[in-house]
């Protein structure tokens, strides 16, 4: 351990004595022993020295006094002054002023050299050097050890606080991974180490001051980093396993009893009601698919459909938008931008699927959050791959759009309204202000170009169907 003035003095070996009356730094650790016979040595100095001198040009009392004022300036921790060469005695002056400054002043007999100090005071700072890099290694093993045997990241925190005698936090993003506090963490009572993993995710390390660091916090940095890395690769192996599930499921593609063991098999409990968060993001679906959760959603279970990111959520859908606010606001301070769809809460596999398709269908709206509407079969058709429901669409208004556009007659237009009024004749020629006839001569215009008649029953679903898909494709961007 390194050594103190007052340890000094109980060195029977060394003959010290204590002249004057300070002891303010007494007890204070010697960092380094510093001999010299400068009238002004201080900018020689660190702090924390015990200055050896014989006072060989201290021949003044000015001087004497100005050396102590410079001294002690310097942060020095006291005066070790050598008798019986310049000077019989501590001089007066000397030993008056360090008295003033509080400063404590030790006599050195003729018999003892000071190298037997400074080597003293070596071996001190040398043992206890050693001492702390035992420690240290002691503690590099410690928290390895949490990480490697199964314990992982929560345990390496838990040890590394028990270290430093501290609440440890640790945070990404919006999440906070890790607290072994009641409180949040705040930057005006926790000091913050940044853990580098490459990538964009402002993940911190908070400790609660006070505590000491003897260098632990920067392998613990280290461990972190590694292991937040493992676990960005092992959620993108999750979310790929647990995709193909959902994939199946969303396809129809198992029996009900395969499709509820399968689901099972990945946390998915659909004998209970589940509610879809679909977060879609063109510009950042990489990064999507392996950043972390909120601390609120980190129960449910994550899949990776297509470039989406899918979450299933056990509730009644009373909690979702606020789920899915919480995910909206974590991916934007992830530097994602993305749109979340919720979806209703249904249970079985059927209802998951249902859930996923209102989901993908509101997030389609564009807004940051968006609420489930009532799903239409429109898009429900339209969201499955295997029905070419909008070739068919733009097969069938093609030849109206064309004629529109070489003739101005506003066939699509008139189209629209005779669907939305019913098939009411009166009605159309009211809301577009036109003779009876007029509407009439277009819808004929309507049946020759497209082969579909406006006033049959079956013709007119399907050219319903074909205006509905082609708003669906146009809000989606398709």
């Amino acid at each position: 351990m390194a050594i103190s003035l007052a340890a000094l003095l109980g060195v029977n070996s060394l003959k010290l004595s204590k002249v004057g009356v300070a002891e303010t730094t007494w007890h204070q650790d010697i960092n380094w022993v510093a001999v010299t016979e400068l009238e002004d040595p201080q900018r020689f100095l660190n702090g924390g020295e015990l200055i050896l001198t014989t006072g060989l040009r201290l021949k003044s009392a000015p001087e004497q006094r100005r050396f102590v004022r410079q001294v002690q300036r310097a942060g020095a921790v006291g005066i070790g002054f050598g008798v019986g060469l310049s000077h019989e005695a501590v001089p007066p002056a000397l030993l008056a002023e360090a008295n003033r400054w509080a400063l404590p002043v030790v006599e050195v007999p003729y018999e003892t050299p000071f190298i037997a100090i400074t080597k003293l005071v070596a071996d001190a700072q040398s043992a206890d050097h050693y001492a702390k890099l035992e420690r240290l290694i002691a503690g590099h093993q410690v928290l390895a050890r949490a990480l490697l045997t199964g314990g992982g990241l929560a345990e390496l925190l838990k040890q590394l606080g028990s270290m430093l005698r501290t609440d440890i936090a640790l945070t990404q993003f919006t999440a906070q991974l890790y607290n072994s506090s009641s409180a949040a963490p705040s930057a005006d009572s926790w000091s913050t180490y940044p853990i580098p993993t490459g990538r964009r995710d402002a993940c911190t390390l908070w400790v609660r001051q006070p505590f000491e660091d003897s260098g632990i916090i920067g392998y613990a940095q280290n461990l972190i980093s590694v292991e937040l890395n493992n676990m960005v690769k092992q959620r993108q192996a999750q979310r790929a396993l647990c995709g193909q599930v959902l994939e199946d499921v969303i396809h129809g593609a198992l029996e009900t009893s395969e499709a509820q063991r399968r689901l099972a098999g990945v946390g998915i409990n659909s004998t209970r009601k589940n509610v879809v968060l679909l977060a879609v993001s063109a510009a950042h679906n990489k990064a999507l698919g392996s950043t972390a959760v909120p601390r609120e959603l980190e129960n449910s279970v994550a899949a990776v459909v297509g470039k989406d990111l899918v979450l299933v959520v056990n509730d009644d859908g009373g909690a979702a938008p606020a789920l899915a606010r919480k995910l909206s606001d974590h991916l934007a301070e992830a530097g994602i931008h993305a749109t979340i769809g919720i979806g209703g809460a249904y249970t079985k596999p059927n209802g998951l699927r249902w859930s996923y398709f209102e989901a993908r269908d509101a997030a389609s709206h564009g807004l940051p959050v968006n609420e489930p509407e009532r799903l239409s079969l429109t898009s429900l058709l339209l969201a499955s791959e295997d029905v070419p429901l909008a070739d068919m669409a733009h097969e069938s208004l093609n030849p109206l759009r064309a004629f529109d556009a070489a003739h101005g007659a506003e066939l699509m237009t008139t189209l629209e309204s005779y669907l939305n009024n019913n098939g009411s004749v009166a009605a159309v020629a009211e809301q577009l202000t036109l003779h009876r006839n007029t509407v009439r001569y277009r819808l004929a215009q309507i049946t020759e170009l497209t082969g579909y008649d406006p006033a049959v029953t079956p013709d007119r679903v399907q050219l319903w169907l074909a205006l509905a898909v082609a708003r669906l494709s146009a809000r989606q961007g398709k």
